[in-house]
């Protein structure tokens, strides 16, 4: 399998160095690269390398983690739509960002690709991509919303006008908090568990997704990150970022694959904000900016 031992890998370590080093401009920082191995012996095996960059002038906390294991078998949340794969020994690499910004008004983003090939008893190996890229603003702007879909678009036309919309739906979907009856943010692109472009063409669709994510998110960066704001705002900011903490924890696949794989606790919860806070029964004054959020953003609609 040529595209799972070279090919992917070098390209996910070239993507993850790209962002770095461009947020790192934009910021004014740096990040701190670190290079882990699992220990022999344990379950996991496997390597990566963790880039962190905290209390920045832009970014309160921005995370991008590569990691390439491989386990003896799938976990649970890897083969609740592959049964057949259950208990299959498995090779999983991909990169995971999450950027936490310090201005209030822009917005928090997150981006992962990802691929997994597995070997069933006694059949051949399967293989299978999944990704995407979703905004989690605090304070909604129609100009912000409608750039970022527009640019998953064009990453996905070329690959089937029917990719876009699929995507988009899928991930309203599943960034999702259940026990709020309410979305996560503002949506993006998702998919997972897809191979029917094959193997090259499957991970060609995953690479243009994530090459666009500098061009989806840097200038809504750049429009926002100079705008004045209070302790109101801030305060509104660290409650929101609870929602954010309440989906990874509970609702998300990723975290969970991670943590039930004997995966790396510090890097898998790379995505977890510095500062947050919750409060019981806000309410917040009908037609506010923080009220609007909730009634015009974080609601299931067509942003292009």
């Amino acid at each position: 399998m040529t595209l799972l031992t070279r090919d992917v890998p070098a390209y996910l370590l070239d993507l993850q160095d790209r962002i770095t080093s461009t947020v790192a401009l934009v910021d004014g920082g740096h990040f701190m690269v670190d290079r882990w191995k699992k220990a022999p012996g344990e379950l996991l095996q496997g390597q990566g390398v963790t880039q962190i960059l905290e209390g920045g002038a832009v970014f309160e906390r921005a995370g991008c983690g590569f990691s390439h294991v491989q386990g003896p078998r799938l976990p649970p949340s890897a083969t609740q739509h592959r049964p057949e794969l259950a208990g299959a020994p498995f090779e999983a690499m991909g990169v995971s960002l999450v950027f936490h910004p310090r201005n209030p008004y822009v917005p928090t983003v997150h981006m992962n690709v990802r691929m997994i090939a597995a070997t069933p008893k006694g059949g051949e190996p399967v293989c299978w991509f999944g990704g995407g890229m979703d905004l989690t603003p605090y304070y909604g702007f129609e100009e912000d919303a409608r750039h970022f879909h527009s640019t998953c678009r064009r990453a996905l036309d070329p690959f089937g006008v029917d990719k876009y919309p699929r995507f988009k739906t899928w991930c309203d979907e599943y960034f999702y908090l259940k026990h709020r009856d309410e979305q996560r943010g503002i949506g993006g692109v998702f998919f997972d568990d897809f191979s029917e472009l094959g193997q090259a063409g499957s991970f060609a669709m995953t690479a243009s997704v994530a090459d666009a994510f500098l061009d989806a998110y840097l200038p809504i960066v750049d429009r926002r990150k100079n705008m004045a704001y209070t302790e109101r705002e801030r305060a509104f900011q660290l409650y929101r970022r609870g929602r954010y903490v309440e989906f990874n924890l509970v609702w998300d696949r990723g975290t969970h694959f991670g943590l039930q794989s004997g995966g790396r606790s510090e890097s898998i919860l790379l995505s977890m904000p510095p500062l947050v806070s919750w409060s019981y029964r806000r309410q917040d004054a009908k037609g506010s900016p923080e009220q609007q959020l909730s009634t015009r953003f974080l609601v299931r609609k067509d942003w292009i």
